[in-house]
């Protein structure tokens, strides 16, 4: 198995466990969990490989990545009840497959052929909507919604492993290091309540 496979099979799951916990606190059905756990595990990837031309979908060349879903979907449904903190655990899953799909979709454009900033919105693109696929269908508002630092991490990250791509820094130090470097932005957003200066609305049709 190389990094990339390796990479993309542990975002998979952290990500299926997220969606999972959601329909955890959602109280569905074991279904209910394995539908929202699949959906937001393939959800970032299925919208990159449409977009890049990468026909058929990854799932759909490999179904090893349903399989995955499925199988940390149904084991979040009988361990969800042990989890006291929710919250946190759903925030900090959210976090590590922020960092690993940022990762795995800027390189996957990359080796498509994709230019710089084609592969940087792939790469945040895989980051951030098989979350937000999770919360339009479990009826929470979406991180990129608010004023965190949640696409901002990814989009330094992509950034970042561009350049050292760029660069000729070995695919392995660029890789963990910038899995290293989105997570510990997200990490210290999440930690001091870290949030960007949102836009202020002026509603002129008042005046």
């Amino acid at each position: 198995m190389d990094l990339l496979t390796f990479l993309d099979f542990l975002g998979i799951s952290v990500f299926a466990m997220s969606g999972a916990l959601i329909a955890a606190r959602r109280e569905t059905d074991i279904i209910g969990f394995i539908l929202l756990g699949t959906v937001t595990g393939i959800g970032g990837g299925t919208i990159r490989d449409l977009l890049l031309d990468l026909s058929p979908v990854f799932w759909v060349r490999e179904p090893v990545y349903l399989q995955i879903c499925m199988l940390t979907s149904i084991l979040t449904y009988f361990i969800a009840h042990y989890i006291s903190t929710y919250r946190r655990v759903l925030v900090w899953a959210d976090a590590m497959g922020l960092a690993v799909f940022t990762v795995v979709g800027t390189q996957i454009a990359l080796n498509a052929g994709s230019s710089a900033e084609v592969a940087i919105l792939m790469g945040m693109m895989t980051a951030t909507f098989g979350g937000i696929i999770r919360d339009v269908l479990s009826g929470n508002e979406s991180l990129i919604l608010k004023k965190e630092i949640y696409v901002t991490a990814t989009f330094i990250g992509a950034c970042t492993y561009v350049l050292l791509i760029e660069f000729y820094v070995p695919e392995v130090i660029a890789t963990w290091g910038v899995i290293s470097l989105t997570f510990a932005i997200r990490a210290v957003a999440i930690i001091y309540d870290l949030r960007l200066p949102g836009y202020k609305w002026i509603n002129n049709e008042e005046k």
